[in-house]
């Protein structure tokens, strides 16, 4: 069975690795069919379609979208997206103009604890700095000794309720859906377990994203458990999702799960890529 690693991000939005560099190490971790699913942009693509020809493993344009849905903050990942698409580029470039201005928000928050001149600092940090966002504010952090590592930093001042922390509407579940399947793709829940979400909203969330047009729940991921991957796969089949695979790695020190290295799908599942076309790597 081929290895399919379809979450990943690089520095073209908050991740630790170019691209190419992305793609040479997915794989040597013995990835056969590799997204690319950077945040609210598409800007890596053709430097990691390229990279994915020479080293030899099929490549999956894809992005990871920021959407509101009841007060929530969630991520929808579309894959085999079409990235010139001009309903998704006109609304990936919306999310971006926000980005900046949650980011200086942000930046006031943290001055008046008393952490100043963060803007500068986290656009430093992001390769791309039209997507500055919380992670790029938390490595800076990390640097200035507040916190071991950025999900300390996290914990300590930028999840709700913490200092850091800028409540921002992103678009709805209904307009990434909308994007992703007017581009061609097909719309994924983003790392379910990640969500303080109970039993009835969450039942509530993935009727209305399968009625909305959504494809699949991304069942195997880093920071899901044992009984997480069973009952996500549970929920796939119940509301007629697909389910997919990815690692969400953003790089070395961040992401304990390298590439392709994260559990199969039990074997209930419908994969994502039942119907995917045979990709062949150009030489």
């Amino acid at each position: 069975m081929k290895n399919y690693d379809l979450h990943c991000h690089s520095t073209a939005s908050d991740g630790l690795l170019a691209p190419a560099d992305l793609v040479s190490l997915a794989a040597q971790r013995g990835v056969d069919v590799l997204a690319l699913t950077d945040h609210d942009d598409t800007a890596g693509l053709d430097e990691a379609a390229i990279a994915a020809a020479s080293n030899g493993i099929e490549f999956v344009p894809g992005v990871e979208i920021s959407v509101t849905w009841e007060n929530h903050s969630l991520h929808i990942v579309g894959l085999r997206i079409d990235p010139a698409n001009p309903a998704l580029c006109e609304g990936l470039a919306s999310i971006r103009s926000g980005r900046l201005a949650r980011a200086r928000r942000m930046a006031d928050d943290l001055a008046g604890v008393g952490i100043g001149g963060t803007f500068e600092d986290a656009i430093a940090h992001a390769g791309n700095p039209n997507m500055i966002g919380r992670t790029h504010f938390a490595r800076c952090l990390v640097e200035r000794g507040l916190a071991r590592d950025v999900k300390g930093v996290f914990r300590r001042y930028l999840v709700r309720g913490k200092p850091g922390y800028t409540p921002h509407a992103w678009p709805t579940l209904e307009s990434a859906i909308g994007w992703i399947n007017g581009s061609g793709g097909q719309a994924v829940i983003a790392h379910p377990g990640r969500y303080d979400l109970g039993p009835n909203v969450l039942a509530r969330l993935l009727g209305q994203f399968r009625d909305c047009g959504g494809s699949g729940i991304e069942v195997v991921t880093s920071n899901h458990t044992g009984d997480q991957i069973r009952m996500f796969a549970e929920r796939a089949r119940q509301y007629g999702l697909m389910a997919s695979r990815g690692s969400d790695y953003h790089g070395p020190g961040e992401t304990y799960v390298e590439p392709g290295r994260i559990p199969p799908l039990p074997e209930s599942c419908v994969p994502i890529w039942r119907d995917w076309p045979v990709l062949v790597p150009s030489a």
